[in-house]
């Protein structure tokens, strides 16, 4: 399986509802370090799983819509708390649904980084 990566940064601000998140449940910030790591059996006939400058644009791209925003007030988060699992599930499918061409990739893991010891993932075809 060969597997190739991207990775970006994104600020966002967000609140959580829910005794468990104790004091997150106030309005605050977050920068996550964004890897978005496509993988594929096959490489394409020029050698490659993907595009890697396409993809960078992509993730880019992807990041953009969500960087600098109070999610609390998107209409896609309405009602949800932002968690990084939420998050990373979020960045995933909006990739996937913009990855066609970028190559034979066939699955597609991205990663929020929260900090240097915490971070979450979450894994979908392409």
């Amino acid at each position: 399986m060969f597997t190739v990566s991207v990775r970006d940064h994104m600020m966002v601000a967000h609140s959580f509802r829910g005794a468990v998140f104790g004091p997150a449940q106030r309005l605050h910030g977050a920068t996550y370090v964004v890897d978005a790591a496509f993988s594929g059996p096959e490489l394409g006939p020029d050698g490659i799983l993907l595009d890697i400058g396409a993809a960078t644009e992509l993730l880019h791209e992807v990041l953009g819509e969500l960087t600098y925003r109070n999610l609390d007030e998107e209409p896609a988060f309405a009602g949800v708390n932002t968690s990084t699992e939420v998050l990373a599930r979020a960045v995933a499918d909006r990739l996937a649904g913009r990855a066609a061409g970028l190559g034979p990739a066939t699955r597609l893991v991205v990663t929020l980084h929260e900090s240097h010891v915490a971070w979450a993932s979450y894994e979908r075809q392409l």
